[in-house]
Order: C-alpha cells, then sequence, then structure tokens
C-alpha cells in the first residue's frame, strides 16, 4: 500500500471519529429541539430558580427560545 493512501486512510479515520463522537453533542439536541424541550420541562419542574441560583447570576432562560 502506498505511503500516500495509508496516510489518507488514517487521516480520514480519525475524520469521521471526530465526525462520530461530535454528532450526538451538537447536531442530535439541534434537529431534536421538542425532545430536549419535554426533558426540561420534566427537569426543572418543582425548582424555584431563585433559590438556587446563586447572588449576581441571571435567572435560568429558555435555552430553545429564538434570541430576540
Amino acid at each position: 500500500m502506498p505511503s500516500n493512501r495509508r496516510i489518507t486512510l488514517i487521516f480520514g479515520g480519525f475524520v469521521a471519529a471526530v465526525a462520530a463522537a461530535f454528532y450526538p453533542i451538537y447536531f442530535h439536541p439541534l434537529t431534536h429541539t421538542d425532545e430536549y424541550k419535554q426533558m426540561q420541562k420534566i427537569n426543572r419542574a418543582g425548582i424555584n430558580q431563585a433559590d438556587v441560583q446563586p447572588v449576581g447570576v441571571k435567572i435560568w432562560s429558555d435555552p430553545f427560545k429564538p434570541k430576540s
């Protein structure tokens, strides 16, 4: 196997591994926002935001809401 082909396969494998690891972290939540909104409603139910936030820190906002 020529050296260039071997380097290309190694580099291509590395890029594929990084892409495979990056998909569930970034692209899946980006494309399934309704699913994540429901999870956050369940996880944040019964929590008084002002009680858990440190003094001087902005209160939680909806991360899925478009910025104005």
